[in-house]
């Protein structure tokens, strides 16, 4: 049986101030909990933390940033131990086929890997510090449904998303030994102020208090693996089951659709 949220924890988690990391911290601290939140945003970090002065600490820093990265590594000594890490800050960017620039590539996988890596690595000495005293220590790892689909424009962030599926299934394998769980969690389209500047058609769109409901029911029940919403997360897996030739005809012509509903727009 599960431990994880079962009594007050402590959880650090970044990317709280906007989109499902704030719908996140809210319903955390709502049950109880203890949180570091983190984000670039320092007055919505203040109003996060007007929510409950005693329960949730603010912790500015860019997650890319070792320098502010060192510096968060004390806001882990404290009297709680840290418990659970929840990283959920990231990017999306999309690439434009007709101009295509490498830097969006770049700025995906540095914010969606690069920047949740450095992460892990400020927080598992806790986390394990955490085992050391019987506690369960959980690492979360935020990523996406969408690198299960060749989808258009998308090559950088399902890149990057992809990458963090892998880097989760292997430090799954490689921390199991020391007693620390890691989730992975692949939303479909939560609307947030990302989404909200797509210009396609999202279907099965949720909104961010429900993406964070099913985020922390699925932490509650043990699940390694979270994803939603079923109807969208199965229906990628069942295309991405096709043989590749197929795979291929539909990412184009769904491109190819997508392209000129954008010129149709404009």
């Amino acid at each position: 049986m599960t431990r994880r949220l079962t009594t007050p924890t402590t959880i650090w988690l970044t990317g709280a101030t906007s989109g499902i990391g704030r719908a996140l911290a809210e319903q955390l601290v709502a049950r109880g909990h203890r949180l570091i939140a983190s984000g670039r945003n320092e007055s919505a970090l203040e109003a996060l933390q007007a929510l409950d002065s005693e329960r949730v600490m603010p912790l500015a820093l860019d997650t890319t940033s070792q320098e502010d990265l060192a510096q968060a590594r004390a806001a882990f000594d404290q009297p709680w131990p840290l418990q659970m890490v929840i990283l959920n800050a990231g990017t999306c960017e999309y690439l434009d086929p007709a101009d295509y620039q490498s830097s969006v590539v770049e700025a995906n996988l540095t914010t969606n890997v690069i920047g949740t890596s450095r992460c892990i690595e400020a927080a598992l000495p806790a986390l394990r510090q955490a085992r050391a005293q019987g506690l369960p220590a959980t690492l979360v790892i935020v990523s996406s449904s969408a690198w299960w689909f060749p989808f258009g424009r998308a090559e950088g962030y399902g890149a990057s998303k992809a990458a963090l599926s892998y880097l989760a299934h292997a430090l799954r394998a490689d921390l199991a030994a020391v007693g620390i769980e890691v989730v992975t969690v692949s939303p479909g389209f939560v609307k947030t102020p990302l989404t909200d500047r797509n210009d396609f058609p999202m279907p099965f769109l949720i909104d961010a208090d429900d993406a964070a409901g099913r985020i922390i029911s699925g932490l509650e029940k043990g699940r390694r693996d979270i994803e939603f919403p079923r109807r969208f997360t199965w229906t990628l897996r069942l295309l991405g089951a096709l043989p590749q030739c197929l795979i291929d005809r539909m990412a184009a012509a769904m491109s190819r659709n997508q392209k000129n509903q954008q010129e149709a727009n404009q």
